[in-house]
């Protein structure tokens, strides 16, 4: 990290409202947990009392079967933002040039200026057809946050083929990936891939999350990695919730079914992105600020995208529940 940059790097709005009056769909976490979740992290009780076992054996073999990669690639680390951290941390330099999405994941940009470089913004949909030249890494968020669209498979191993030809280090946020069928890059040469236990498994709290690198890029970032970085209790449950692939399979097969059902009907008074994530991305032709404040009158907490660079007229909505998201469309249309 730059101590110059430090000081002059303001926090990034998230989503997330901890009104228990109100249904957050502002934050994209499963409203669901795996089943035993709560008894693994019961008997993490006893084993917190002593330091973790650094090696983190057991987190590191779950992580690997969940994205197929070797576990000597898996960097355990306290949810994806310390994933992303890393990533940046063993790439870029100050002075350097990092191109990003835009709109997309605003912690992006600030761990960039942290390390004393500059964010250079691509549109999100055209980021894979960007030179990575003269670049010190490239950013690709698949699905993207917040718009919802997953990278087509063929073109981002396209691009990490430009990536690695030009020297420039492929960092790829997959937070959402888990909720689609696309093939993981974790274990490909070039590419730093940060993946985050918060959304498939309902846990932001838990700060659990990994990153996986090979060779160099690999060596630096557990080189790198915080001593003890990962709790007891969260590499216990997260090796356990990673191990529950039919509860993984039926959040998957949920999410889809309601985000169509939710866009047909929304598609009747906003804008609704196309979307592979558990959320939806709405163009809204009105009042925004009345807009939120109709939804939480009635019970719904939104994430107010305009906060995202480009988006001055948007809110995201998250895919939850059935009668949840019935209820907040009957809100929504009631507003239009």
């Amino acid at each position: 990290m730059d101590p110059d940059s430090a000081s002059s790097v303001s926090r990034v709005p998230h989503g997330g409202d901890g009104d228990p009056a109100v249904v957050d769909f502002s934050a994209n976490t499963n409203p669901k947990r795996p089943p035993g979740t709560a008894a693994a992290y019961d008997a993490a009780y006893g084993p917190a009392t002593r330091y973790p076992d650094d090696e983190y054996a057991d987190y590191r073999a779950a992580a690997a079967d969940y994205v197929d990669c070797d576990p000597s690639d898996v960097v355990p680390t306290a949810g994806g933002l310390t994933a992303l951290r890393l990533a940046f941390g063993v790439t870029v330099a100050p002075g350097d040039d990092v191109l990003v999405p835009e709109p997309s994941f605003g912690e992006y940009d600030r761990e960039i200026r942290l390390q004393g470089a500059t964010p250079v913004p691509v549109a999100h949909d055209g980021i894979l057809e960007a030179d990575p030249a003269e670049y010190a890494a490239a950013v690709v968020c698949t699905p993207n946050n917040p718009t919802g669209e997953a990278a087509a498979p063929d073109d981002l191993r396209d691009f990490l083929a430009r990536c690695r030809a030009a020297d420039t280090a492929l960092v790829v946020d997959e937070a959402f990936l888990d909720f689609t069928d696309d093939p993981s890059l974790a274990g490909k040469s070039g590419a730093i891939v940060a993946r985050s236990l918060t959304k498939m498994f309902g846990l932001p709290g838990l700060r659990a999350g990994f990153a996986v690198a090979t060779g160099g890029l690999g060596d630096g970032l557990d080189a790198a990695r915080p001593t003890w970085g990962l709790s007891v209790p969260a590499a216990a449950v997260g090796a356990h919730c990673m191990r529950q692939s039919t509860f993984v399979e039926e959040t998957k097969a949920r999410v889809a079914a309601e985000r169509a059902r939710m866009r047909d009907r929304l598609e009747a008074d906003f804008e609704v992105f196309p979307s592979d994530a558990p959320f939806l991305l709405l163009g809204v032709d009105g009042d925004v600020d009345a807009l939120l404040a109709h939804a939480r009158e009635r019970g719904f907490a939104l994430r107010d995208a305009r906060t995202f660079p480009t988006l001055d007229s948007h809110v995201r909505v998250a895919v939850r529940l059935p009668e949840e998201n019935e209820a907040l469309v009957d809100a929504l249309s009631a507003f239009a």
